[in-house]
């Protein structure tokens, strides 16, 4: 993980899942930057449905409600594997802000503006999964790897469905 924040090991009786914790350890450390990735993305997801104005507005203000109350599970589901797996997820704008990858995000204004930046946003958020899936795989987790092969779909359909609004 390349920021300093560091995850902590939750309070609890020792974890026998057939997943060593060092490869638990480093899997809710990658699993924390994709979920801080996605974060961001719930947040520039709404932004954009508050926001978005012109023709597009109706069909992009219903698009972006879908993706944004799809990616609120997801985060849930997420920082709950974390859990799962033995340790504290990340929590708070703060938190999620240090860890992501997301740092550069430009002001957006314009409905073409907006859904670019909601493109790169979803492309982001599937390269951190992959990242993810690949450690989970590794560690033989299968579980954390399904759930997160699954929101790759998700974010990969989300930019199929942005990039036809501006194409």
């Amino acid at each position: 993980m390349s920021t300093s924040l560091k995850i902590k090991q939750t309070e609890q009786k020792p974890i026998d899942i057939g997943v060593a914790r060092d490869d638990r350890k480093e899997l809710a450390d990658v699993l924390s930057v994709a979920l801080a990735d996605t974060y961001v993305l719930y947040g520039l997801t709404q932004h954009v449905h508050w926001n978005v104005t012109g023709p597009m507005f109706y069909g992009l203000h219903k698009l972006t409600e879908e993706q944004y109350e799809d990616q609120a599970e997801a985060i849930d589901e997420m920082a709950e594997r974390i859990r799962s797996i033995g340790f504290a997820s990340p929590g708070g704008l703060h938190q999620m802000l240090a860890m992501t990858r997301m740092k550069e995000i430009p002001e957006a204004h314009e409905a073409d503006d907006m859904i670019r930046l909601l493109i790169t946003g979803n492309e982001a958020c599937a390269r951190s999964l992959r990242e993810a899936v690949a450690r989970a795989e590794k560690c033989d987790d299968v579980k954390t790897a399904d759930l997160l092969t699954e929101r790759i779909g998700e974010h990969e359909e989300n930019t199929w469905m942005l990039r036809a609004l501006v194409s």
